[in-house]
């Protein structure tokens, strides 16, 4: 039982693959570039862009190309134009069968049984037959100037006819037109020499307006260079101005600039100057302070000499109880001019070197006086021992007088002729020893006494001095 079973499975598969064979042999497809024309029992059908079944033996198809077709339409025989003139026409056509049912059910009536070069033979002839009426209506110059207009009428002449075959005429182009008299060639000369004529008066009126422009253009250029030359001569003109103020203005700030320099600087100077002042006055002032000093302490040394040759005077010659009245008021005498001298002199502190010195030259005559005073009165009683200590006293005082003119003398320039026994440097000190010889002969005048005698007089003084004892028997030396 299960043998039988498979056998018929096995059975009615190969049916089935047989069947699935036969099917595949019957079914026939047609792409978009073809169509099936499918004929037999069941009539004439078209079949593009789909597939269909095909029965053997009762029904047959062929295929028929709808891809197009392109050649060349070109008579073998001259085309005469509306002039007579022969021209050789090359021209390409693309034709394609229609894809409406109709235009392919026509076209498998006219060609399906034909192959492809019989096919384009037959509309090649056509196509010549209808270019060759064309050329006849038309001139040599319109079939060269306007082939467009040429495929544009033999894609209207054609039309009905391609029509009639199930074509249509895609496309329609002259590649050539070209003669044996060379009636082209001549066409195009008038042209040409109008063209060249053209062209040298365009050339011409070219080369005129170039003139006319260049000589414009030189002009502009001239008259733009002198307006250049005009507003730069201005700027150079504006710009030295600007650079002279500008110089102006520098200089008149440096002027400025060195007027305040100089007048900070002579201010500073002056303030320098007056500081300086006031330093010299100070140090003027100390100078000063100084020889006042000096000077009271000259008066103060002097009275102190007066006190002395006073106090030998009086232990010499006035008694005890004499002496020692005025040797008190000698001390009260000498501490109120003592006090009134520092007053003095401390109140001139301030003042000027030549005031102080006046001062101090005034206090010290008054000094002396005040001392000359008190010598007077201890002179009473031997005025000839008073002369002899005053002229001995004056005689450095004299010295100095005479030397003085010496001092003031810069430069001393020696002329010696060699005359005499003093020449040079030695006349000098020869007259000075002269002037020295002659001041006792001065002191002989003033006192009225030869010097030897009042030299006696000084000793007798002193033995008297240095004789005379005290109370209790002894000598007293001052």
């Amino acid at each position: 039982m299960s043998s039988e079973v498979v056998i018929v499975a096995v059975i009615a598969v190969l049916v089935l693959l047989v069947l699935m064979s036969t099917m595949a042999t019957m079914f026939r497809k047609a792409g978009p570039h073809e169509a099936l024309i499918v004929y037999g029992l069941r009539g004439t059908r078209i079949v593009k862009g789909r597939g269909t079944v095909i029965f053997p033996m009762i029904e047959s198809f062929r295929q028929l190309s709808l891809q197009l077709m392109s050649f060349d339409v070109a008579p073998q025989q001259d085309l005469y134009t509306k002039q007579g003139v022969a021209v050789t026409v090359e021209a390409v056509a693309q034709i394609k069968v229609k894809s409406d049912p109709e235009s392919i059910q026509t076209a498998a009536e006219q060609f399906l049984t034909k192959t492809d070069q019989a096919r384009e033979g037959l509309i090649r002839l056509v196509m010549e037959g209808h270019l060759r009426g064309i050329i006849g209506q038309l001139s040599v110059e319109q079939i060269v100037k306007e082939p467009e207009m040429v495929g544009d009428r033999m894609r209207a002449t054609c039309a009905d006819d391609m029509s009639k075959m199930g074509l249509e005429v895609v496309s329609f182009t002259i590649k050539e037109v070209r003669d044996k008299n060379e009636y082209i060639t001549n066409m195009g000369r008038p042209d040409v020499a109008r063209i060249k004529r053209d062209a040298d008066v365009a050339a011409a009126e070219a080369e005129r307006d170039t003139a006319i422009r260049r000589a414009d253009a030189m002009r502009a250029a001239a008259v733009a260079k002198a307006q250049a030359d005009q507003e730069r001569v201005q700027a150079e003109a504006l710009s030295l101005a600007a650079q002279a103020e500008a110089q102006r203005d520098l200089e008149i700030k440096r002027a400025q600039y060195v007027e305040t320099i100089k007048r900070q600087q002579a201010q500073a100077d002056k303030a320098y100057d007056i500081q300086a002042n006031i330093m010299q006055q100070q140090v003027t002032a100390e100078a000063v302070k100084i020889r006042q000093i000096e000077k009271e302490q000259e008066v103060k040394v002097q009275e102190a000499e007066i006190v002395r040759h006073e106090k030998e005077l009086i232990a010499t010659v006035l008694k005890n109880a004499e002496i020692e009245r005025q040797r008190i008021e000698m001390l009260a005498e000498a501490a109120r001019r003592k006090m009134t001298i520092e007053a003095e002199g401390a109140a001139a502190a301030t003042r000027m070197q030549g005031e102080a010195d006046a001062d101090i030259i005034l206090k010290k005559g008054e000094s002396e006086a005040k001392a000359m005073n008190v010598k007077a009165e201890a002179y009473q009683e031997w005025n000839q021992a008073a002369v002899v200590d005053k002229l001995i006293t004056s005689l450095p005082e004299v010295m100095k007088a005479l030397a003085a003119p010496l001092a003031n003398v810069d430069k001393i320039t020696i002329v010696s002729t060699g005359d005499g026994h003093a020449t040079g440097m030695n006349k000098i000190t020869a007259d000075m020893t002269q002037m020295a010889a002659q001041i006792p002969a001065l002191f002989e005048t003033l006192s009225g006494m030869q010097m030897s005698e009042l030299l006696g007089k000084v000793r007798e003084i002193t033995d008297r001095s240095n004789g005379q004892s005290t109370p209790g028997g002894q000598n007293t030396q001052s």
